[in-house]
């Protein structure tokens, strides 16, 4: 570009342009956070036009555009022009509401604010493709244009432009700008296919299925592993669960993308950062789901329903319990002992009352792990309350006191368990469970001692796994455990 450039004026698209993320899926995520039921009656709004839907899930949502993730090498690319005197429009499909607040976010130079103008849907007109160039065309004037654009509906746009600026555009509409137009700058903001298929594999966080180990449980109990029929359902509930939790884990992302994007840590997130969009992000959770219950069907009915109702316990979490206090521990400890309770339907054993009395404290032990390693975090980084959370820092004793104990509830249960007539009867060597017991003790100890030292920075049970400790005595457990059911030691 030359020193005339400064005379014509520089069109923006804010939605894949300016913005690495879609507003109108960023405020259908935020609308279903807001108000689940709002948000999904908002759809409605689509029998009036796009333009209706946009304005009603903006009003419910208020999506925090300030904290969505911006393509940085473009924006300073914009604010080199708008320094040169140069007049930038955003013109955007985006509700106008949304774009307003962009606008006021979007940095501001030495000559003021970034945008002169902005151009945006308004409840009626959709401002996307042959609408938005007709606005541009009515606010220029007979004035030439450059325009900043990446979707195969702006190359109508680049072709009565004088310029393109192609941004994060896919090869085939890069081609498209380049014969109908005069390509002037190209910013390359999008991932190849190897990177974004790691960016889905941390997204459905394959290292959580451990968790779903737990399913085996009552395969394990029962002494049923040599049995085909029920080792087969066992492992079928296990990927079931597995593709049900990394739906679950996609819908959380989404749902907390404006707290996430002000985590220290979870701000790196494919959903948050913008490296994956939000509207795949849908279509893959939902795609995981169906995977799921299709599983499940074949396994059976009655684990069907139990998939449903993590599923539901999962959404309930997403939506509005992780913000009550302790009600949301209840829900983690439920998810983890849903599993278990899965795992019975699936082989068709009728999980014992000691096994869910023991699971019951134990998960709800290690839920606490996990809010109160949040609040050590939160004291480390000097922060009064976590975002989105029902505590404050000064709960921290009160809740590791709530944890400690339900551990050793869980402890006292299994050793009650020891003593029932049902121990000697199926195991070979039951005082090696005593050896067990001591195990957990320590393994749980561990646990709470680690997150007090600020080190619990997962999952509790994948912790567990990760931990190189923490995996030698659970590896332990395992092997006393095989050992009571089957060796018959002289004492």
């Amino acid at each position: 570009m030359n020193g005339d450039d400064r005379s014509i004026p520089l069109y923006v698209d804010l939605d894949g342009c300016l913005l690495r993320t879609d507003t109108l899926w960023e405020s259908f995520a935020a609308a279903l956070r807001a108000s689940p039921v709002a948000g999904l009656f908002a759809l409605f709004a689509l029998a009036r036009g796009r333009a209706a839907l946009k304005r009603r899930l903006a009003e419910i949502g208020k999506a925090d555009v300030a904290s969505m993730p911006r393509n940085e090498r473009f924006a300073v690319w914009l604010r080199a022009q708008r320094a040169r005197g140069r007049r930038l429009v955003l013109a955007t499909a985006a509700d106008a509401a949304l774009a307003e607040r962009a606008i006021e976010t979007a940095g501001e130079g030495d000559d003021g604010a970034l945008f002169d103008a902005v151009l945006a849907s308004d409840g009626r007109r959709n401002l996307k493709g042959p609408k938005k160039l007709a606005a541009i065309r009515e606010h220029a004037g007979d004035a030439p244009f450059d325009y900043c654009g990446n979707g195969p509906e702006d190359v109508a746009i680049f072709a009565r432009a004088r310029g393109a600026i192609v941004v994060g555009a896919s090869p085939r509409v890069l081609a498209a700008a380049r014969r109908e137009s005069t390509v002037l700058e190209v910013f390359d903001a999008r991932t190849p296919w190897p990177a974004r298929l790691r960016l889905w594999l941390r997204a459905m966080r394959p290292h959580q299925w451990l968790k779903n180990l737990l399913v085996l449980v009552p395969l394990l109990a029962s002494f049923r592993v040599d049995e085909w029929p029920a080792f087969a359902a066992g492992m079928l509930a296990l990927v079931s669960f597995s593709l049900a939790a990394s739906s679950g884990y996609l819908l959380n992302d989404l749902l907390d993308l404006a707290s996430d994007r002000r985590h220290p840590r979870k701000r790196a997130r494919p959903f948050a950062a913008g490296e994956l969009s939000v509207r795949s992000g849908f279509a893959v959770a939902a795609l995981l789901f169906v995977l799921a219950i299709a599983i499940a069907v074949d396994v059976g009915s009655t684990f069907v329903g139990w998939v449903l109702a993590y599923l539901a316990m999962t959404g309930a979490y997403s939506g509005f319990a992780k913000r009550i206090a302790l009600f949301d521990v209840a829900v983690l400890a439920g998810l983890y002992t849903v599993r278990v309770l899965a795992g019975g339907a699936a082989i068709g054993v009728e999980v014992s009352f000691w096994l869910l009395a023991f699971s019951v404290f134990l998960f709800f032990s290690l839920a606490l792990v996990k809010r109160c390693a949040e609040i050590v975090a939160q004291l480390e980084r000097d922060e009064a309350t976590g975002d989105g959370r029902g505590y404050r820092t000064g709960d921290l004793p009160v809740l590791q006191a709530l944890g400690i104990g339900a551990s050793f509830a869980a402890l006292v249960v299994l050793a009650l368990y020891m003593q029932t007539p049902e121990v000697t009867e199926r195991y070979a060597s039951p005082q090696l469970l005593w050896l067990m017991l001591v195990g957990l003790l320590i393994l749980l100890g561990r646990m709470w001692l680690s997150t007090a030292r600020g080190e619990m920075h997962d999952d509790p049970l994948v912790y567990a796994i990760e931990d190189r400790a923490s995996r030698w005595i659970v590896g332990a457990l395992l092997v006393l455990f095989a050992a009571a059911a089957t060796l018959h030691l002289p004492f």
